[in-house]
């Protein structure tokens, strides 16, 4: 295991983990046993105490319990951020289930996929998403619970609310209705789970391929829950910015378990919206704010921004797609923070590598979190290559999934023996410097092929955020005849540049930014790029597109 990076390690914390054996959700009984008249929610102004939160989580479990769901039995959340969110996935895995978070922009045909394959008794929705799955749960004799937002929006909201969720719910025939499944539901079944019982089964984006369920343990989750708060020095008196997706890993442990272990208060966004986001920072002197770079990107672009009052921000970090160096410079040069980029997978709950608080490097995903030994290997010898060569990232640790659900051969091809461990393939290029911080390029499966020149989307991406005029920027590949694939990006201009900034200007400027294999010889201006679920640009739908296009 490589220890350069220990030289740069936070002087604050230890270089080990000892993690308690205990159940994931005695993170919420130990601290509403703590706190238990402190907010553990703020939702649009309604506070939520941790002795109501964990009141309402023991109800479910009853409610489950007596729905027929025992241990082992799944239970899907088809949910956008709210305490039915929390309440859901606690009350599921104190009644001994499997959680299962499901993306709630998955379409009808890609609920039933995933709900055939993880094979869920109970699904946990709300009223708006309802329509969407109602026929697949009938079809498959799903018992569904429905809330509405109104459940726990307060009467005068503090922030600004979506139009959506002030809808009043109508009532559907052969469900259950939530506020009235809590008001009678039986009492909380006897804990009987052990810290190596499965708990979580998140998917996987399917970026490369179906969707799998990555299987996780009491023990897999707490771990990066408590690593997470202890890196980012969350406390009882921190206040957190809980805008990504819970229903993703990163939102879920940065955004809702970290926050929760600590005792800390979580002011939940349903829906990212900048105008609350700078309402919730300044009225509730949010202190953490874990995002993605769209966000970011996002708040940074908020016109006259320096007349907000953002200065209780202590930690501004994230990751999920490389963050420009661009835009870290940009957030620095706003609030006088560097941003703690991180790097995690589904298959590892998360983080797996963050930057250290106080010595963050621009561009790197940082150094490998507690526990965790990653290593670069040449993706066809599997040979462990040096400082400065470039490779596939594998990863060993305490955070790493048993496998995929239901899928022993993918399972198989995703581990590789070193040293006598068991290391996960990220499928990510990327190196480590001569420091121990680690850089990803890019996805193995996303490298361009120019000329016989390796090109990596990501690090284009981010030589084009340079460029005054670029917001949002994603590259592609497109086919050519003489270079095998080209350089196309698709760019959002920012709101000053629309109509002064050309596709050529662009082109002109990337050539004098960039090798000549490298700049992109197509430009593309759009109003938009497409996003996932978690904000992510979706790259792979616009290579997907330009592919059908060429065809």
């Amino acid at each position: 295991m490589n220890q350069t990076h220990y030289e740069f390690w936070p002087k604050h914390l230890p270089k080990t983990f000892v993690y308690p054996k205990t159940p994931l959700y005695e993170l919420l009984e130990t601290s509403a046993r703590r706190y238990p008249e402190s907010p553990a929610i703020i939702y649009y102004g309604r506070r939520i105490t941790y002795s109501e939160l964990w009141s309402e989580s023991l109800r479910m479990a009853g409610a489950l319990s007596g729905l027929g769901v025992a241990k082992g039995d799944r239970v899907g959340l088809y949910l956008q951020n709210s305490p039915h969110f929390v309440i859901g996935a606690f009350g599921g895995i104190r009644a001994g289930a499997v959680v299962v978070p499901l993306n709630p922009m998955l379409v009808a045909g890609e609920f039933k996929h995933l709900l055939s394959d993880c094979g869920a008794k109970v699904v946990v929705t709300t009223s708006d998403l309802y329509p969407r799955i109602a026929d697949q749960c009938r079809e498959a004799g799903v018992e569904l619970i429905v809330g509405a937002y109104g459940d726990y929006l307060p009467d005068a909201p503090e922030m600004p609310v979506p139009e959506f969720m002030l809808q009043a719910p109508a009532r559907m025939e052969g469900t259950r209705v939530w506020a009235e499944v809590l008001a009678t539901a039986d009492s909380a079944p006897e804990a009987a789970s052990c810290p190596g019982d499965l708990c979580l089964l998140p998917y996987t984006a399917g970026s490369t391929g179906i969707p799998k369920g990555c299987m996780h343990t009491h023990a897999t989750v707490t771990a990066n829950a408590l690593g997470s708060m202890t890196w980012t020095s969350l406390s009882s008196g921190a206040v957190c910015l809980s805008a990504l997706p819970f229903f993703h890993v990163t939102g879920m442990i940065h955004s809702c378990l970290a926050p929760i272990a600590a005792g800390a208060c979580s002011v939940q966004l349903t829906r990212w919206d900048r105008k609350a986001a700078l309402t919730a920072i300044e009225q509730y002197k949010v202190s953490h704010w874990i995002n993605i770079t769209t966000m970011l990107i996002d708040l940074l672009a908020t016109p006259d921004l320096e007349k907000h009052d953002i200065g209780s921000l202590r930690v501004v970090g994230g990751g999920g797609a490389p963050l420009p160096v661009a835009v870290g410079e940009k957030l620095k040069g706003a609030t006088g923070l560097t941003f703690m980029e991180g790097y995690g997978l589904t298959e590892t709950i998360s983080q797996t590598h963050m930057n250290p608080p106080g010595r963050a490097k621009l561009g790197s995903i940082g150094i490998p979190v507690f526990g965790i030994d990653a290593r670069v290997v040449d993706p066809v010898t599997l040979e462990v290559l040096p400082a400065g060569e470039q490779g596939e990232i594998v990863l060993d640790g305490p955070s790493v999934m048993k496998g995929y659900w239901g899928k022993p051969k993918d399972t198989e091809a995703a581990f590789l023996e070193l040293e006598g461990r068991r290391f996960f393939r990220t499928g990510d290029i990327g190196f480590m410097d001569e420091e121990g911080y680690f850089f990803v390029s890019d996805r193995l499966k996303r490298m361009i092929n120019a000329a016989g020149f390796k090109v990596w989307p990501a690090e284009v991406e981010s030589i084009l955020y340079r460029h005054p005029g670029v917001q949002e920027a994603c590259v592609v590949s497109v086919p050519d005849a003489e270079r095998v694939e080209n350089v196309k990006a698709f760019i959002v201009l920012s709101r000053d540049a629309v109509g002064k900034v050309s596709p050529e200007e662009i082109i002109a400027w990337s050539r004098g930014q960039m090798s000549a294999y490298k700049y992109p010889r197509i430009v593309e201006i759009v109003e938009a790029l497409p996003k996932t679920g978690t904000g992510k640009i979706a790259w792979r739908q616009l290579q997907e597109a330009e592919r059908a296009k060429q065809a």
